[in-house]
């Protein structure tokens, strides 16, 4: 029953993968001509099922199309990677987008959104329990010990809203900050009563430790939430235009290639680590590459809402220039 059940809904929603790749751009557009201004550039990762386009890009050969010699850097989290990225260390991170708001409403960098990575697909990020906890329903999520990847990510935020959503206190919560795939045991083992759990780790954790969701996270006001993205700083957007434009042209050309899924799983089993049955039947995220200003505007409006920053950031003053062309 578990496997028919998702693949029925692994079927029917792979389509909303796609909803994105075809964005209006915002900003202006950048030349597409010239040799570019640093052939080998290094992007900050963290393993998640949201680089599946940029894995196509690399093994599909459309960074080397464009010019680009493109190494990842591989980060335990969004938080180190952009981390690294404002450091220096490296040129383009790949971070959540909560992360990248955060970091603008603190002062800490000064941070542009160069590409998309994914958003939020039905059924592919959800609230969690298992059979022996004592959450079964959404209302029984207040004052329980809930786990999330780590505060104001994705995860935390996505969480409290649907619970605002269903009118449920989120304020006793306890929230548990851990690794994703260390969820799934720490649910077994009564550690925590509920956890948030996008793909592939919501597919992993239903095969292992028989859990189910009590309600989708992307849902209500997170519906299509933008989740992740490619950020650099300020001062590499502007010294670095053409090189920026060309990543953007492969990342916009894997994007549409991702409608085929057999060239995604693959990718998926052997650099996520996931199991091949498991990425067969998970959802994807729907992914995406050129930014649309209001819809990533919803990120900083929710984080507002929800007391997690002060002021109203405009999202527009935060995207670099797109490319008009892949």
């Amino acid at each position: 029953m578990f496997r028919r059940a998702l693949l029925r809904r692994s079927a029917v929603l792979f389509s909303a993968a796609l909803l994105l790749a075809g964005c209006n751009q915002a900003g202006g557009s950048v030349s597409t001509g010239g040799n570019v201004e640093k052939p080998a550039i290094r992007v900050a990762i963290f393993t998640a099922v949201d680089l599946a386009t940029l894995w196509l890009a690399q093994q599909g050969g459309y960074f080397k199309a464009e010019g680009l010699d493109v190494q990842t850097d591989v980060a335990s989290s969004g938080q180190e990677s952009l981390t690294r990225m404002t450091k220096g260390q490296d040129d383009i991170a790949l971070s959540t987008y909560t992360l990248f708001f955060l970091a603008k409403s603190m002062g800490s960098a000064d941070v542009q959104l160069v590409a998309d990575a994914t958003s939020a697909s039905p059924l592919s990020n959800e609230v969690v329990t298992v059979p022996n906890s004592p959450v079964k329903t959404v209302n029984d999520l207040a004052g329980r010990r809930i786990a999330i990847s780590s505060k104001n990510a994705a995860s935390d935020i996505l969480t409290r809203s649907v619970m605002r959503d269903h009118g449920v206190d989120f304020g006793k919560v306890q929230w548990v900050p851990m690794p994703l795939p260390e969820m799934g045991a720490a649910l077994a083992q009564g550690k925590v009563d509920a956890a948030y759990q996008p793909e592939p780790f919501l597919t992993q954790a239903a095969k292992v430790s028989g859990a189910y969701p009590v309600v989708d996270a992307a849902s209500g006001s997170t519906q299509s939430f933008p989740l992740t993205g490619f950020g650099a700083t300020g001062k590499w957007v502007q010294e670095h235009p053409k090189t920026m434009a060309a990543f953007q042209r492969a990342m916009l050309k894997a994007t549409r290639d991702s409608v085929d899924r057999g060239r995604i799983e693959p990718l998926v089993v052997r650099n996520a680590r996931v199991d091949q049955d498991v990425a067969s039947l998970m959802v994807m995220p729907a992914f995406g590459s050129t930014l649309d200003a209001r819809r990533i505007q919803r990120v900083p409006d929710l984080m507002q809402q929800l007391g997690i920053i002060q002021t109203k950031i405009d999202a527009s003053e935060m995207i670099a220039p797109q490319s008009s062309s892949g």
